[in-house]
């Protein structure tokens, strides 16, 4: 029998993290990695596992001492900190074996600090190692021979986690897109043929997160209509479980801007209650966008505006996914972005510069042309030398791209474009279940209007800026007074924290010589 300790590394403070928001929450992250619970789920008994999200607790480095094997994931953003860890480990006699993204891109990255490695995915090489490990036969690289099969993966344990601790849920229905992005790690790592979970399979995660008593759940997919007619069928089975539930968990997802060509399959993720759909619309430069090979954001059917709207208008909140620094680019691109934003009325952008990852077609053209910089922190925050403007106009630029963005007036005069001037109704598909059941809408409200308020006065209890809290609680009100539905209500609330969140990381941005990539 092995004593696993599984540990997710803490994130750099990122557009993503809401590091800054979250205790306005009452919570310590946003959500867990899908890796802990799954590689829990996928250790045999006897096998005993512990997992350690370093996120919501400290790593307990005397216990991890104690183990038979430290296991330990991570990102590019955690890279850094994985690598503290494993110092640390090594330096206490661990044996020690790393998977995930960043290793799976820059297999060397750890040298001497690991005993071991697993490339890709797990699902099959984990119980692998397993055995060679009771067998003393452990190789020193793990990568499986094919993609996994979803429909044969276990639940994750949920159980082994502290999920109260968390401010969402997540699930994956599937992996894979069958895009080319030549800046994307995806198609490196699960490849361009879209697999999924089994409707039962999905379905039994939800009840597991339901029992979590969580509401708001992440679908992780990258591209969750990848395969169009299968999560079509998958998300029959999900309507009809929120139906038979009484809708309780609302969804947020990505997927590529198709989905705006596509009435029936707006209207399935809409009825299946999913709130808000992160888009990667990376630029309005359309050669950008071609040397990107981004090319279904070109294909015909409207202008990106015009299909960032008929998502909306269909009852799904747009949130983007921005790059700046592409050969295209010059210095125009920053005003660029903050007109198509505004016009788009997208609120809450992630915006970051280029960066090539490795093993990425783009990674290997800048390579080749001499335009990488491979220092492991490099200059001005992107690895990626442009070709338009200076690597300090990029990075200035993008500083002050975002300290517009997210300028009090211009954030909140986005959002009001779009939930009281557009009137967006975000949660249709409860509504319609409301109004056949009277009492759980009246419960509803009772209980949304409670949260909202509650949100609010813990932001303007907690947020130390007084001009902020001014912004906001007149920000509130007018919203109040012109829209006083407590669903929308509610939302406004977590806008003024997200604000709060995005004021401190710019913030942040603003004082320091070498900004933080803000992707992961």
């Amino acid at each position: 029998m092995a004593d696993i300790v599984l540990i997710n590394p803490k994130f750099e403070i990122s557009f993503w993290g809401l590091e800054h928001a979250l205790p306005l929450l009452g919570k310590r992250a946003n959500m867990p990695v899908a890796a802990l619970p799954l590689i829990a789920a996928l250790t045999p008994e006897p096998h005993r596992i512990t997992l350690i999200d370093e996120n919501v607790e400290a790593i307990d480095f005397e216990r991890c001492a104690k183990a038979d094997i430290v296991a330990v994931t991570g990102m590019i953003v955690q890279r850094h900190r994985m690598r503290e860890i494993l110092t640390e480990l090594k330096r206490r006699n661990c044996y020690t074996v790393v998977g995930g993204p960043w290793v799976s891109v820059r297999e060397d990255y750890f040298g001497a600090l690991v005993d071991a490695i697993f490339v890709g995915e797990a699902e099959e090489t984990w119980p692998e190692f397993l055995e060679d490990w009771e067998a003393g036969t452990v190789k020193p690289r793990y990568e499986q021979a094919e993609r996994t099969d979803l429909s044969k993966i276990p639940p994750p344990r949920l159980d082994l986690l502290k999920m109260n601790r968390y401010a969402f849920g997540s699930v994956q229905f599937s992996r894979g897109c069958p895009f080319t992005c030549e800046f994307c790690d995806i198609i490196v790592i699960f490849g361009r043929r879209p697999r999924l979970k089994t409707s039962d399979q999905i379905l039994v995660e939800l009840e597991a997160l339901r029992a979590q008593k969580l509401e708001l759940v992440f679908i992780v997919d990258d591209n969750i209509i990848g395969n169009k007619k299968a999560i079509k069928e998958v998300l029959h089975s999900v309507i009809d479980w929120q139906r038979r539930n009484g809708y309780p968990l609302m969804f947020v997802t990505e997927a590529s801007i198709d989905l705006a060509d596509d009435e029936e399959l707006m209207q399935l993720m809409v009825d299946a209650n999913i709130g808000a759909v992160f888009v990667g619309i990376e630029t309005p430069n359309e050669e950008s966008l071609k040397e990107a090979k981004k090319l279904q954001n070109l294909r015909k059917g409207g202008s990106l505006a015009d299909k960032v709207r008929r998502i909306q208008d269909h009852g799904m909140e747009v949130w983007a996914g921005m790059i700046l620094g592409f050969d295209n680019d010059d210095e125009k691109i920053f005003s660029a972005q903050e007109l198509f934003l505004r016009e788009a009325r997208i609120s809450t952008a992630m915006v970051g510069m280029l960066s090539a990852i490795p093993r990425t077609p783009l990674y290997d053209r800048l390579k080749q042309a001499g335009r990488l910089d491979e220092n492991d922190d490099p200059a001005h925050g992107t690895n990626v030398l442009p070709v338009n403007m200076s690597r300090e106009a990029l990075s200035q630029g993008y500083v002050k791209l975002m300290a517009g963005l997210y300028e009090p007036k211009a954030y909140f005069d986005r959002v009001d474009d779009l939930y009281r001037d557009g009137g967006i109704v975000i949660d249709r598909a409860w509504q319609d279940y409301g109004r056949q059941h009277p009492w759980a809408h009246r419960a509803r409200r009772v209980r949304l209007w409670a949260e909202s308020i509650g949100l609010l006065l813990r932001v303007l209890a907690k947020v130390p800026d007084s001009s902020l809290r001014r912004v906001y609680r007149r920000r509130f009100m007018a919203f109040l007074k012109a829209r006083p539905e407590p669903s929308v209500l509610r939302i406004y609330a977590l806008k003024c924290a997200i604000h709060w969140h995005m004021h401190k990381f710019i913030r942040r941005l603003m004082t320091t010589e070498k900004p933080l990539v803000n992707t992961y």
